[in-house]
C-alpha cells in the first residue's frame, strides 16, 4: 500500500476513534432545561442586569465578528494566493534563505501579520471592557499581556514549526505518520506544562490562607474523591474585575485556582459552589477527556492536510510544489482556520454539554440549589453576561449553558430533591 494509501486508511481510524470518543465521553443526555423555566428565571433577573449584561454584549459584537472576517480573510488571501509563500521567502532571504529560517521565522511572521491584521479589534474589546468597568488594568498592562501572550506563542510556535518541518525533510513520503504522532505528543505535554509554565505568566498565585474557606474546599475536594495538591488565589483583580475559578492541572500538578476577585464578590457558600462545578470537571476527567480528544483531533488534523495539501489545484492556488514545504505553511494556516469555523458549533454544542454536567454534579455534592442560583446570578451580575444570549450565537459559539439555563437546572434540582 502506498503512503497515500496509508494515510487515508490511518484519517479513517483517527475519526472512527473521535466519533467513538465523543459518543461514550459527551454527556449528551443532558439536555438543557424546559424552556418555559427559563423564561421564569429570565424574569425574576433585575431589570436594569439584563439590559446592561446586553447592551455590553452588543457593544462587543463589531469587534468580535469583525476579527473573526479579517482573521479568516487574511489567511485565505495568505493561504491561497502566492501572496504567503512570497512572504515567507522575503523573510528568510537576508538569511540565505534556508529552510529553517523559512520554516521559523517565516512562519512566525505569517502569524504575526494575521495578529497585527486583528489587533485594531483586539483593542476595540479592551476600550468595552474599560468602559463597562470590566477591565481594571488599563491600556499599558493591556500591552503587556499582550505582548507575553505573543511571546508565548512564538516560543511553542517556533518548537513546533522547527519540528514538523525537519519531520517533512527527514521523511518526506511518510512525515504526516510521525507530525500525526508529534502533534499528539505536543497536546499531552501541553496539558501538563501549561498550568505550571505559561499560567504564572499572567498571574501571581498564593496559596489561600489558612482558614474554614481553604479547609472546606479541600475536605470537598476529598470527599469527591479529587486529590488536590493545594489551593490557590490568583491575582486576576490586577486586569479584571470578572469572577471565576478553575481546577488546573492532571495528577500531580492538580490544583484549586480561585480568582481573588470572587473572594471579595461572593459569600463562602458560593465560591465553595463554584469550586464544586469546578470539581465535577475533574471528577469526570474533562481535562483528560478533552486532551484525549485533542490529541486525536490533532493527528486527525494533520494527516488530513497532508491528504488536502496534495491536492494540484490547491498547491497552484498557493504558489507551492508541495504542502510540506516550509513556503506552504500559509496554505496550511489557511486550511485550518477554515476547518476551526465550521467546526466551531459542534465544540461548542460538546463543551456546553460537559459545562452542564459540571453543573449537575455540583448540585449533587453541595445539595443547596438555592446558593448555586444565587451564584449564577452573581456571576451574570458581575461578569456582564447576556443571560439568554440570541439563539444564533448561542448555538455559534456558547461554551457554557446560559445564566437562564443554569438558574433553571437548580430549580429543577430543587423540585427533586423536595427542597
Amino acid at each position: 500500500m502506498t503512503p497515500r494509501g496509508w494515510a487515508v486508511l490511518t484519517l479513517a481510524g483517527l475519526v472512527v476513534a473521535l466519533v467513538v470518543a465523543g459518543a461514550l465521553l459527551v454527556p449528551w443526555s443532558r439536555p438543557p432545561a424546559p424552556r418555559a423555566d427559563q423564561l421564569a428565571a429570565l424574569r425574576d433577573l433585575p431589570v436594569d442586569q439584563v439590559a446592561r449584561g446586553r447592551a455590553f454584549h452588543t457593544a462587543l459584537r463589531p469587534g468580535g465578528y469583525g476579527a473573526l472576517v479579517v482573521g479568516l480573510l487574511a489567511a485565505l488571501l495568505l493561504g491561497l494566493t502566492p501572496l504567503g509563500s512570497r512572504l515567507v521567502e522575503l523573510v528568510a532571504r537576508p538569511f540565505g534563505g534556508h529552510w529553517t529560517v523559512q520554516a521559523v521565522l517565516g512562519g512566525l511572521v505569517v502569524v504575526l501579520v494575521a495578529d497585527l491584521l486583528t489587533l485594531p479589534f483586539a483593542a476595540w474589546r479592551q476600550a468595552v471592557l474599560t468602559r463597562y468597568g470590566l477591565s481594571t488594568h488599563g491600556w499599558s498592562g493591556w500591552a503587556v499581556d499582550l505582548l507575553k501572550s505573543y511571546a508565548v506563542s512564538a516560543v511553542i510556535g517556533a518548537i513546533a514549526l522547527l519540528g514538523f518541518y525537519t519531520v517533512t525533510r527527514l521523511a518526506p513520503r511518510w512525515w504526516w505518520a510521525f507530525g500525526a504522532a508529534g502533534a499528539a505528543g505536543l497536546v499531552v505535554l501541553l496539558s501538563f506544562v501549561l498550568p505550571v509554565l505559561v499560567e504564572p505568566v499572567f498571574n501571581r498565585f498564593t496559596p489561600m490562607e489558612q482558614g474554614p474557606l481553604r479547609t472546606e474546599l479541600m475536605s470537598m475536594a476529598a470527599r469527591d474523591g479529587v486529590p488536590v495538591r493545594d489551593v490557590l488565589v490568583a491575582d486576576a483583580s490586577r486586569r479584571t474585575r470578572a469572577v471565576n475559578a478553575y481546577v488546573s492541572g492532571l495528577g500531580p500538578t492538580r490544583r484549586v485556582v480561585v480568582y481573588d476577585t470572587l473572594l471579595r464578590e461572593a459569600t463562602p457558600a458560593e465560591v465553595t459552589s463554584v469550586v464544586a462545578h469546578e470539581l465535577g470537571h475533574a471528577r469526570d476527567r474533562d481535562v483528560s477527556i478533552g486532551t484525549l480528544t485533542g490529541a486525536l483531533g490533532a493527528a486527525a488534523a494533520v494527516v488530513a492536510l497532508y491528504l488536502l495539501g496534495s491536492w494540484g489545484p490547491l498547491l497552484r492556488l498557493a504558489g507551492v510544489g508541495s504542502v510540506a514545504e516550509p513556503r506552504a505553511f500559509p496554505l496550511l494556516i489557511a486550511l485550518v482556520t477554515v476547518a476551526g469555523l465550521v467546526t466551531a458549533p459542534v465544540q461548542a454544542l460538546v463543551s456546553r454539554r460537559i459545562e452542564a454536567r459540571a453543573d449537575a454534579h455540583a448540585l449533587a455534592l453541595t445539595g443547596d440549589p438555592v446558593t448555586f442560583e444565587a451564584m449564577q446570578r452573581r456571576l451574570a451580575g458581575v461578569n456582564l453576561a447576556d443571560p439568554d444570549p440570541p439563539r444564533w450565537e448561542y448555538l455559534w459559539s456558547a461554551s457554557h449553558p446560559s445564566t437562564v439555563e443554569r438558574m433553571a437546572a437548580a430549580r429543577a434540582y430543587a423540585r427533586e430533591a423536595g427542597r
